[in-house]
C-alpha cells in the first residue's frame, strides 16, 4: 500500500519541450532500479508543461528516490531544460487502486 508521494511540475524552456519529453522517458530506466519506487510517471500536461508523479509506501522510500540517480540527472539538467526551478511537493496518498 502506498502511503507518500512526490508530485513535480516541469515547465520546459520554449524550443526545450522535446528534450523534456526524452529527459522523462530516459529516467525510467534509472527509477527501475530503486525498489522502494512503487510507481513513477513521466507525464505531460500541457504543450510545455511536464511533471513526475510517483509514489512510496514509506517516507524513507521517498527520502530515498530524492537523493537517488533521476532527482540528480534532473537537478543537473534543470537550468539547460526548465524556464523555472523543479516545482517538488511532498503529498501523501489518501487512497488509492
Amino acid at each position: 500500500m502506498v502511503k507518500v508521494g512526490l508530485l513535480v511540475r516541469l515547465e520546459a524552456k520554449p524550443g526545450k519541450e522535446q528534450a523534456v519529453a526524452d529527459f522523462l522517458r530516459g529516467g525510467l530506466a534509472l527509477v527501475m532500479e530503486e525498489p522502494d519506487t512503487v510507481t513513477w510517471y513521466g507525464i505531460q500536461m500541457g504543450p510545455s508543461t511536464f511533471g513526475i508523479f510517483d509514489t512510496f509506501a514509506e517516507d524513507a522510500g521517498r527520502k530515498a528516490h530524492l537523493g537517488g540517480k533521476v532527482a540528480a540527472a534532473l537537478m543537473a539538467n534543470a537550468e539547460e531544460l526548465f524556464s523555472a526551478p523543479p516545482a517538488i511537493e511532498m503529498i501523501d496518498i489518501l487512497a488509492s487502486k
